[in-house]
């Protein structure tokens, strides 16, 4: 047991002084970088509210396009790939987070009866179905994108009638190129989206 623990002392000092003489470490070269989660969370500014519809509007689940079911940072490179971050990422999926947006959004512009959620009790005359397009940074233009397909559909009527369909996207201008800037880049144009938003449902619903 004693001539064991003599040779294993004498592996580990050799070991030690064979990686001493070379410069290496058995220590990982690189530093530890730890993800952040950013929340992805745009309110309504408190500005004059427009014109009441006096309807319920029910505001389904945002789907979310290709790419998006990650929690990643994308960003559109010059080269034309797309690369989802593994350190920096959303608190949670994207679309996700859009959906919480746009209702709050929609219920803070005072314009509809009610803005609710799927599995209210509420009956609904307007639904309103979207699909979180895109959500990137652009570094090749320096610009943050974000798109929403909507559709609005009037359930007063029988068959149901298709009141607006359509995308809406917004840019803003990139500061810098660090992970701060693209997502206060990215927060803007989302706002920028859900302002739009608000103005396309007002304008379909006029009489």
């Amino acid at each position: 047991m004693r001539r064991r623990a003599l040779l294993a002392g004498m592996t580990a000092t050799a070991l030690a002084a064979a990686l001493a003489a070379a410069g290496c470490s058995l220590l990982p070269s690189q530093p530890y970088l730890q993800r952040r989660d950013w929340p992805l969370v745009v309110r309504r500014p408190p500005v004059p509210r427009g014109q009441r519809d006096s309807r319920v509007l029910l505001v389904r689940t945002v789907r979310a396009g290709p790419g998006l079911e990650t929690r990643g940072l994308q960003t559109l490179q010059q080269d034309g790939s797309l690369q989802s971050g593994f350190y920096e990422q959303w608190s949670v999926p994207p679309a996700e987070a859009v959906d919480d947006d746009l209702r709050r959004w929609l219920a803070d512009s005072g314009r509809f009866a009610a803005v609710v959620a799927p599995g209210s009790r509420m009956t609904a005359e307007l639904v309103l179905e979207s699909e979180l397009v895109s959500l990137h940074a652009d570094l090749g233009n320096s610009t943050a994108r974000a798109a929403l397909a909507l559709v609005l559909i009037d359930q007063q009527v029988t068959p149901a009638r298709i009141r607006l369909e359509t995308t809406v996207s917004a840019s803003v201008q990139l500061e810098g190129t660090d992970p701060p800037a693209v997502v206060r880049a990215q927060l803007a144009a989302v706002a920028a989206v859900l302002s739009q938003t608000e103005d396309d449902l007002a304008n379909a619903l006029r009489p």
